[in-house]
């Protein structure tokens, strides 16, 4: 039951950060920063895939309800939560993942994290600029706005680790 209050509070969060404060940023060259998948990534393992995509979708949904964004941010949402499972059984730790484990950056450690979550990141922005572009002919205003915001976005999902969420205690 904790657990579920801490991911809708999370849930919460999440989108009023990303539709109220990193929608409304202009940092310049179409940069957007991503931190709701940060959210999405850090839901439980055993979570049936189904139920996360609903999740993803609703989170998605609601950041595009508030951001004008007409099913950007729900269809890219959709494909992260689909491929999360593949993701993560590329990057399997060889003894497989501790039951129950939070993929945090204290419990997988920093080189994992930036490496997976950061895969998880591109993936996400890079269909969320080509469906927000629509056209090959801005091939390349895609890829400059994906290599120069999905590093940000990265820095921040790991500072946002840094500063609201505990470090564990080793016993």
């Amino acid at each position: 039951m904790i657990e579920i209050i801490k991911h809708s509070i999370r849930f919460v969060l999440f989108l009023l950060a990303q539709a109220f404060i990193f929608n409304q940023l202009e940092i310049g060259l179409g940069i957007q920063l991503m931190v709701y998948p940060l959210y999405i990534f850090l839901l439980p393992l055993e979570m049936n895939v189904s139920l996360l995509m609903l999740i993803a979708f609703g989170l998605g949904f609601c950041i595009d309800l508030f951001s004008n964004t007409y099913g950007l941010h729900a269809s890219s949402a959709l494909v992260i939560a689909y491929g999360r499972t593949y993701l993560l059984k590329l990057f399997e730790p060889r003894d497989g993942f501790d039951p129950g484990i939070e993929l945090t950056i204290y419990s997988m450690g920093y080189a994992w994290f930036s490496y997976v979550f950061g895969t998880f990141l591109l993936a996400h922005t890079v269909w969320f600029f080509f469906i927000e572009q629509f056209k090959w002919s801005e091939f390349w205003y895609v890829i400059l706005k994906t290599l120069l915001g999905v590093p940000l976005s990265l820095i921040l999902c790991i500072l946002i680790q840094f500063l609201f969420f505990k470090k564990p205690i080793k016993r």
